[in-house]
């Protein structure tokens, strides 16, 4: 738990941070970090707001990984995520972290009101 609060506060080197990469294994099958955040109400309204385009594209990724993991096996290596691709695809942490504050804002604001 320390590695990952560690990496994700950009301390990390880009060599840790791609080592930690292909340890967690998710690359293998095809998805990226965002796809596997624990779906909190944060995380679920984030991805209530997601563009029909990247939910559709996030929804075949969990799915084609949940076959895959069913079935026991991984994609072949050329279709696995690139870490450079992940980097470049944090497509749900902006919207997580938007809907922390709107929670923040309405807790303060119903305190005061």
């Amino acid at each position: 738990m320390a590695l990952r609060a560690f990496i994700q506060k950009n301390i990390a080197t880009k060599g840790v941070k791609r080592w930690f990469f292909n340890r967690m294994g998710y690359n293998k099958y095809g998805l990226y970090r965002d796809d596997i955040f624990y779906e909190t109400p944060e995380v679920k309204e984030a991805i209530r707001r997601l563009p029909q385009d990247i939910y559709d594209a996030r929804i075949y990724r969990i799915q084609r990984a949940f076959q895959l993991s069913l079935t026991q096996s991984i994609l072949p290596e050329n279709e696995w995520t690139k870490f450079e691709d992940d980097l470049k695809n944090h497509y749900l942490e902006s919207l997580v972290e938007d809907v922390k504050k709107e929670i923040k804002e309405r807790e303060s604001w119903a305190k005061t009101h």
